[in-house]
């Protein structure tokens, strides 16, 4: 009963047409090529230099880097092909939330934007799912024919 409780919450995908889907792939792609381009912007910048990164929430600044970058390329990745999709998408969103309510806390709405658009984002994607043009709907698909 759990684990078809859990495969529900993760994978539940509304109908979706053809053409909702294709929306949700092309922004899925977009946005997070976007988001993919800022981790490796922060990998150039902080890889060999991490003390010199950003420790918002006290784990060392070090490990605050890799958890960054975790989300901003792995996740990324993951959220573009619509593997593990909302799993995915729960960093990017935890991501965004520390930059737009504790990094940027202090800044003007024009700093903070790009990271409330993102937030915004994230979270709309992540109540509608993946589309049916995804890897988890691969998975769906197999799962239930069994």
């Amino acid at each position: 009963m759990y684990k078809n409780l859990f495969l529900k919450i993760l994978f539940h995908e509304p109908d979706a047409s053809s053409i909702k889907s294709l929306v949700l792939l092309l922004a899925r792609i977009i946005f997070g090529f976007l988001f993919l381009n800022h981790g490796i912007a922060k990998w150039n910048i902080y890889f060999g230099s991490s003390e010199n990164f950003p420790d918002p929430i006290g784990l060392g600044a070090t490990l605050s880097m890799w958890l960054v970058l975790f989300a901003e390329i792995i996740c990324s990745l993951g959220f573009m092909i619509g593997a593990l999709y909302r799993l995915c998408l729960i960093p990017m969103i935890f991501t965004m939330c520390i930059a737009f309510f504790v990094i940027h806390a202090n800044d003007t709405l024009a700093i903070k934007e790009p990271s409330l658009m993102y937030l915004t984002i994230f979270v709309l994607l992540y109540i509608t799912g993946p589309g049916k043009y995804s890897i988890d709907a691969i998975l769906k698909r197999i799962y239930y024919r069994q």
